[in-house]
């Protein structure tokens, strides 16, 4: 038996001629963890932003490596605040000195004495608690302020808070983020152990596609696809391989995916995955593979391919099968297939931990107007969400949702889920939506 029909028959009520979405995202679970990248490289911080790290990092210090002060003000020991003063009862202090950031204080103090300190310096010795400026009265060197703003304490940053030396800072399989990078800067780290990238391959079939530079001609649309496809690859980080443009033939199909096994760990093709007369891309598929053609209880994307594709000998990635997407040829169906399946799938690959690789999360929202949906399906509608002041947001569908309009993605912000036995939504109903930022 087949890998694609071992994953099947492992899946409760399998049907590939009416998947559900979540039978999707299950089957593409176990695909993904069979060919999650393994080998590994040093990569410098600045580098590093969107990679998967490949074993967890290690605190070599405590951050921050001493106690120190939140805000500007008078550090003191807190111990000289009465218990049971009157609320406007004041507090009196001498000042012995300033403490600057980036340097000890290493003055003399005695019993009741404060010192002036600035927001990160180092606090002194039987020094607990830190007064904030806009409190105080000073007068000479002497420092005033209610004993009543603030407990013992208050207003010092404990040595290790943020984290302990020999703790692990981030863990294996987390993908860097602007502040993991901060985070890894303050280690005093200057690279990291990270998973190489994921090598993705894709390209557009069709003959009725132009390449962008050609000539206009009656029944021909210009080629959208790639360019979508290539920034949801490269913002995912991947390293992309463009294929360009291949014609709707055997012997050029059969090159392009016998190319792109050969070059890349995955490889996401659109149009031709449909039962069309001549789309010559499935056969091509599945003479070449292992595969499975789905008709996918949603809208848009009903048709999708997912397999196989062995690699040749001399291939410079490892000789497992590279892992093949096949998505519909329309513009919005292409894009909504990627976020709902091909993202979560391909994080998988790249070595993330089970938590990055879930579909990014929905925002619950209230609809401004009616949807008309039927149960039995799953629906990603194009929609753009606002903020409501003390209430749940709002989101408006886009008035055109076919699959072939781009322009309504471009125009919104999330998509609106409409789960599988979910029915028609009446306005102020609340729905689920998927946003865009951070996944495209």
């Amino acid at each position: 038996m087949s890998r694609i029909a071992d994953i099947a028959a492992a899946l409760p009520g399998y049907n590939d001629a009416d998947l559900s979405v979540e039978a999707v995202h299950a089957f593409l679970a176990r695909l993904a963890a069979g060919a999650v990248v393994t080998q590994r490289e040093s990569v410098a911080l600045f580098d590093a932003l969107g990679r998967v790290l490949a074993e967890d990092i290690v605190s070599p210090i405590s951050v921050p490596p001493h106690d120190n002060s939140a805000m500007d003000g008078y550090a003191f020991d807190g111990a000289v605040l009465p218990a049971d003063a009157p609320i406007d009862a004041p507090v009196t202090l001498r000042v012995a000195g300033t403490a600057l950031a980036g340097a000890a204080w290493r003055g003399a103090l005695g019993a009741g004495d404060a010192v002036r300190i600035m927001t990160g310096a180092m606090m002194p010795a039987g020094l607990d608690t830190v007064i904030a400026q806009e409190f105080c009265k000073v007068d000479g060197d002497r420092v005033s302020f209610p004993a009543r703003v603030l407990r013992r304490g208050d207003n010092r940053r404990l040595a290790g808070e943020d984290l302990m030396q020999g703790q692990p800072a981030l863990r294996r399989g987390e993908r860097l983020s602007p502040a993991a990078l901060g985070m890894v800067a303050s280690l005093g780290l200057p690279s990291v152990p990270a998973l190489r990238r994921l090598r993705v391959a894709y390209f557009s079939t069709g003959d009725e596609i132009l390449s962008l530079g050609e000539t206009p001609r009656e029944g021909a649309v210009y080629d959208s696809n790639r360019y979508t496809v290539f920034g949801l690859l490269t913002k995912l980080g991947c390293e992309v391989i463009d294929l360009g443009l291949v014609r709707d033939d055997p012997a050029s199909l059969a090159a392009a995916l016998q190319r792109a096994a050969r070059e890349a760990d995955a490889i996401v093709t659109s149009g031709g995955v449909s039962a069309g007369a001549a789309d010559h891309t499935r056969d091509v598929m599945q003479q070449l593979g292992d595969m499975a053609f789905w008709r996918v209880a949603m809208r848009p994307g009903r048709p999708l391919a997912v397999g196989l594709i062995p690699r040749e000998a001399d291939a410079p990635t490892p000789l497992q099968p590279a892992v093949l997407f096949g998505l519909p040829g329309n513009p919005v169906a292409v894009m909504v297939t990627f976020l709902a399946f091909v993202r979560p799938a391909l994080l998988r690959m790249m070595g993330c931990h089970e938590a990055a690789c879930a579909p990014p999360p929905l925002l619950r929202a209230r609809s401004t107007g009616p949807i008309r949906k039927k149960p039995g399906r799953t629906e990603y509608q194009r929609g753009f969400v606002k903020p409501v002041t003390g209430a749940l947001p709002e989101v408006t569908v886009n008035g055109n949702q076919g699959s072939g309009v781009l322009s309504s993605m471009v125009e919104a912000n999330g998509l609106v889920v409409l789960h599988h036995a979910q029915g028609s939504v009446a306005p102020g109903d609340e729905v689920d939506v998927m946003m865009f930022d951070g996944a495209i």
